[in-house]
């Protein structure tokens, strides 16, 4: 399993630079973290645009939104930056248009659209662009048994709405900077790969990957319960414990495990200043349980640990 990363996603954005070098500087991102293509921007305005990229070990990750702009993919720029990718382009506002030799698509959000990054292609959002991004190696699209061939871009739209919705919040997961949980590259992979094969993904494994987001994001709520996560991931709560069984562990236990690693985070880096509050963080409504717990997992006491953190220069 390819599960993680060693680097952070980062951000780049051209608010707040000089309107006169923001295109050239979009460009000169993109062709050094995603794809590089020539843009220009619509109605005679400035450029806004932000890019969150993320390096996974076998892809790359990015969301990006932006003013209304149009980019191009030439011969000349796929020469001078080729990409050896297949890109992946799900639209999650605003219409856009995709142009190449074969023809034009309109695309409409939840719709993706699948592409070899090294033929030429013209993209356009005239209302302004929100999407994500995904970028695939050749021999990885293979791999996963793509198309050999993708002269023609490959469109997949209504017939995969919780495939697609899916797959988006996955992406969001691992470009949500505050994340603790690692990245399952293979779910990621899998689900992607059913959406363009039509084999059945592991939908079980792409439910528990995004249950346990979802308890990351909301541990400090301590009245975060297994029907809610199950509301939350959109499967039913019998079929969020099989889930879980199948990973070798229980919702609630789950639950505590992540709350009690994450407080004992905070103990050690001296993120709190007592252990009510680390308690308080991490969604125990009692203390007193929180320390029992904690002495329970870790064979110390939260007080000592706090204090040790205290003594450290």
């Amino acid at each position: 399993m390819t599960s993680g990363t060693t680097d952070a996603p980062v951000r780049f954005s051209t608010v707040g630079l000089p309107e006169a070098q923001r295109i050239a500087l979009w460009e000169e991102h993109n062709a050094t973290a995603l794809i590089g293509l020539r843009c220009r921007a619509l109605q005679d305005t400035a450029l806004n645009a932000t890019e969150i990229n993320l390096q996974l070990p076998r892809a790359h990750v990015a969301r990006v939104l932006g003013s209304p702009h149009v980019v191009e993919r030439p011969q000349a720029e796929i020469r001078r930056v080729p990409s050896g990718a297949v890109a992946c382009y799900l639209t999650l506002a605003g219409d856009a248009f995709f142009y190449h030799d074969d023809g034009v698509h309109l695309l409409h959000p939840g719709q993706m659209l699948v592409c070899d990054a090294d033929q030429p292609f013209m993209r356009g959002f005239s209302h302004g662009l929100e999407e994500l991004a995904i970028k695939i190696p050749h021999e990885v699209w293979h791999e996963l048994g793509g198309p050999v061939s993708l002269a023609r871009p490959l469109v997949i739209g209504d017939d995969a709405v919780v495939q697609t919705r899916t797959l988006a919040t996955l992406a969001a997961q691992a470009l949500r900077p505050e994340s603790s949980a690692d990245v399952d590259e293979d779910v990621l992979l899998d689900l992607l790969a059913s959406m363009v094969t039509g084999r059945t993904a592991s939908l079980a494994a792409v439910h528990l990957t995004v249950a346990k987001a979802y308890i990351d994001e909301h541990l400090t709520d301590p009245g975060l319960s297994a029907a809610r996560i199950a509301r939350g991931v959109g499967i039913s709560e019998r079929h969020l414990s099989r889930v879980f069984s199948s990973g070798g562990t229980t919702v609630p236990q789950y639950l505590l495990h992540r709350r009690l690693e994450r407080a004992r985070t905070l103990l050690q880096q001296g993120g709190v200043t007592t252990v009510t509050e680390a308690a308080a963080r991490c969604g125990f409504g009692s203390a007193t349980h929180f320390s029992h717990r904690f002495k329970q997992r870790f064979g110390l006491r939260a007080t000592d640990v706090l204090r040790q953190a205290r003594a450290q220069p």
